[in-house]
């Protein structure tokens, strides 16, 4: 509310926050599930290749590890679906968005850390060298940005307060108006 008892941002009950909040969570999950779909599908098919076989042990093991991460992260973004169809009409819309965003976040991680494991298998495959792990680390300190810091960096720098103001107003930034 703002100081005149005006309501600050939409005007929508509960549910009607739900539902919105359902459709965009839903569009979010479309995106990352096509990814991991893609990656899980093409790492299901690398033991199968002749090659495979001529892995070292180490390599074997980080596919393997990327192969379950990459399970759990299809598991935890397809997740919201089948939520969603076992509690369809139950009126606990509110309770399933928070319960499939959070399975969307923990896919999304699953995703990050499966992304990283089959990058540093296909660099040491690819490069036999002291440089993979830089290269990883830089990658995976990327997606960091793009996938968390500068989402929490704008959710902090602008979320409005009860007051009105930006949450943190500075140079350059929205102050109070």
């Amino acid at each position: 509310m703002t100081e005149d008892g005006r309501r600050r941002g939409r005007d929508e009950s509960e549910e009607e926050r739900a539902d919105r909040m359902w459709g965009e969570l839903i569009q979010e999950v479309r995106v990352a599930q096509t990814g991991v779909q893609i990656l899980f599908g093409f790492l299901l098919t690398v033991a199968f290749q002749p090659a495979y076989a001529e892995l070292a042990h180490g390599d074997r093991v980080i596919y393997i590890v990327t192969v379950v991460l990459g399970a759990g992260a299809t598991g935890a973004l397809i997740g919201p679906v089948s939520l969603h169809r076992l509690v369809s009409g139950r009126r606990v819309k509110p309770r399933a968005v928070r319960l499939a965003s959070w399975m969307t976040f923990a896919g999304l991680a699953l995703l990050l850390a499966t992304m990283a494991s089959a990058l540093l298998l296909i660099l040491r495959v690819a490069l036999h060298d002291s440089s993979v792990p830089y290269l990883v680390s830089a990658v995976v300190a990327w997606y960091l940005v793009c996938w968390y810091g500068l989402p929490l960096w704008v959710r902090h720098r602008h979320t409005v307060r009860p007051d009105g103001r930006t949450a943190a107003p500075g140079p350059g930034g929205p102050g109070p108006g």
